[in-house]
This record gives C-alpha cells, sequence and structure tokens, in this order.
C-alpha cells in the first residue's frame, strides 16, 4: 500500500484467495512443530539462571486481510512450552505472523498471559531464509505494552527475533527480549531459542478449502 495514496478505502480485486500460496518468507513456516532443545536465559535475584525447554508450535493459514487497499496473508500461532518431562506450562503465547507482499514486510504479534503485547516488524525478500523483526518500547508503531507492575519492576524496552529456515525443512528461531529491571543499572537481556521440526502439515484457509 502507498501510504501517501488518498484513496485508504479501495480493496483490491482478483487477489490469491490461498494463503499457503502467497505467504513469502513466512511460507515455509506453515503448520505444526515441537521444538526438544530450547533454552531460556532468565533473570532470577542471584543472577541470570538457564532453563531448558520443550515447545509445540501451531501456525495455520488464515483467510487473506484487506485494511482499504492494503493485502495482507498471515499466520495465526500458538506457542505452548514446558520444562522437560513436566506438565505445568512453562509459557504459552498466541499471535500473527504477517507478511505484506507489496511492501516486503514482516510482522510478528505476541502477546503472553503475563500481561504484555507486542508487535516487531522487519523487512525480507519473498524467498528470503532468514530474516530480524524488532519492536521497540514507546513508539506508535510496532512498539511494546505491558501492564503497570511489568512496566515497573520488569519494563521491556526491545524485543528482536530472528529467524532461521533450514534446507532440511526446520528452522529456529533466536529472540532478545531486553528488560529494564527495577534497582539494576543494567538492562537485562532475556534471551530464547530453540529449533522447530515439523510434525504435521497447515491446514488451508477457510476460503482456499472452498474454493478447492
Amino acid at each position: 500500500m502507498d501510504a501517501t495514496s488518498p484513496d485508504i478505502y479501495t480493496e483490491p480485486q482478483g487477489y490469491d484467495l490461498n494463503t499457503l500460496a502467497n505467504l513469502g518468507p513466512l511460507g515455509p513456516l506453515a503448520g505444526i512443530w515441537e521444538g526438544q532443545r530450547g533454552l531460556d536465559v532468565k533473570p532470577k535475584a542471584e543472577g541470570p539462571k538457564k532453563q531448558a525447554f520443550v515447545e509445540r508450535i501451531e501456525l495455520q493459514p488464515v483467510d487473506p486481510v484487506t485494511n482499504g487497499p492494503q493485502l495482507i496473508y498471515a499466520l495465526r500461532y500458538h506457542v505452548h512450552v514446558t520444562k522437560p518431562d513436566q506438565v505445568k506450562t512453562y509459557h504459552e503465547q498466541v499471535g500473527y505472523w504477517l507478511w505484506e507482499p507489496a511492501t516486503r514486510t514482516v510482522t510478528h504479534t505476541l502477546t503472553i498471559p503475563r500481561g504484555l503485547v507486542a508487535m516487531a516488524s522487519g523487512s525480507a525478500e519473498p524467498d528470503a531464509k532468514s530474516f530480524e523483526l524488532v519492536a521497540t518500547q514507546g513508539l506508535d508503531t510496532y512498539g511494546i505494552c505491558s501492564t503497570p507492575f511489568l512496566n515497573q519492576a520488569f519494563r521491556t524496552t526491545e524485543f528482536r527475533i530472528k529467524v532461521a529456515i533450514n534446507d532440511d525443512g526446520s528452522w529456529s528461531y533466536d529472540e532478545d527480549t531486553v528488560l529494564q529491571i527495577l534497582g539494576q543499572a543494567e538492562p537485562f537481556h532475556h534471551t530464547d531459542r530453540n529449533l522447530l521440526r515439523k510434525v504435521a502439515e497447515a491446514t488451508p484457509n477457510p476460503l482456499a478449502r472452498a474454493r478447492a
């Protein structure tokens, strides 16, 4: 979409209804994935603590989305994380991965039940095998918002995620959540990384299924 155009209402016509075929660099992420060797480095009163985790991520395509002339293809996702050999949820997250072909923009939205939401974005080519997205607190776009307690005690000033798609079909991520912790002068880098392998294919979006 051209941000300078005066027409902000007219929707595009004749676009492909098959989201799976139009996700650009997000295409290889569609499906259900598991990772067995995740590593989380988190803040504790006594200092940084390393924690292994296992993870399941489901990324399913939704119907194409239009904002006036803007066209977006997206994956809806759910992340569920536990510690090895445990049932209790260690981390849970929901949101969307968005691809806007016209501007080569990838956007990642995330919501976690601790009371934090963020929207990170970056540029990538349609066939990119790696890309990086960033969200920064205090911005009107691609920002971060949290509850009063988190904002005071563990304020997230930046969120950064790097994604790499591997030749064997797996993909990995490396996250850096920068925290300003109450009583600490230096920011803390809360990091997470994992390697995901596909366990099931994605289900085509409703319009694509109806067309088929």
